[in-house]
């Protein structure tokens, strides 16, 4: 009798575990941003994208984003942050918060992607990103006012700040308020990597996962 307990036992416990077990475990698909870092979400949960534009697996992540956009629950704010690991991407981070300042994200951000990426075309002075804006409704003098301004500036800052204080090692990264951060690499792909998002976004909500 004690050697049928000693086996059925084990295997009596193990749908037990499992259900305990969570999809995701910290340390192994995200890591903890010690210290936490602070959100400006309002109250609502803060998924922040690190991205590069000259970074070809942030370019094949964009789908996936784009998708998520669509179901991602009323209470997850989702904001873009410019990685900057090193000095050579501030350029491309100036263009992305330019964009932003003149309220062209729509236009400029996945179609610059597409002309690095698909068309081969090489962004690396400002000359050529003014280029670029033109091409898509920006008339130079625009694009150089908001380029050199003082938002651009504070915004491209903060950026660099930020990139350091969330430990990014690479791109793309994401963090989930402030708290959490993980990336492809620790989850086997953009689609494990929107599982970890939607996960613990829904502990940050209160719920369980």
């Amino acid at each position: 009798m004690k050697r049928l307990l000693s086996i059925l036992l084990p295997a009596l416990l193990m749908p037990a575990l499992a259900l305990a077990d969570p999809a995701y475990q910290e340390g192994r698909e995200y890591k903890r941003i010690i210290p936490e870092q602070p959100t400006s979400s309002g109250g609502k949960v803060e998924v922040v994208e690190l991205f590069w534009y000259g970074c070809p697996h942030c370019h094949r992540f964009q789908p996936f984003v784009e998708r998520w956009l669509k179901t991602k629950p009323d209470n997850v704010v989702f904001v873009r942050m410019p990685a900057i690991l090193r000095e050579s991407w501030t350029l491309l981070a100036r263009a992305y918060y330019t964009a932003e300042v003149l309220g062209k994200i729509e236009e400029i951000h996945l179609p610059l992607f597409n002309a690095i990426h698909d068309e081969k075309r090489r962004f690396t002075t400002e000359q050529s990103l003014s280029e670029f804006f033109a091409e898509h409704g920006v008339p130079p003098e625009d694009f150089r006012k908001a380029y050199h301004s003082f938002a651009v500036d504070t915004k491209v800052r903060r950026a660099r700040l930020m990139t350091k204080r969330y430990q990014t090692q690479g791109t793309p990264t994401v963090v989930v308020n402030g708290k959490y951060r993980s990336d492809p690499g620790m989850t086997n792909g953009f689609a494990g990597l929107i599982g970890v998002i939607d996960y613990l976004a829904k502990i940050e909500s209160g719920g369980q996962p």
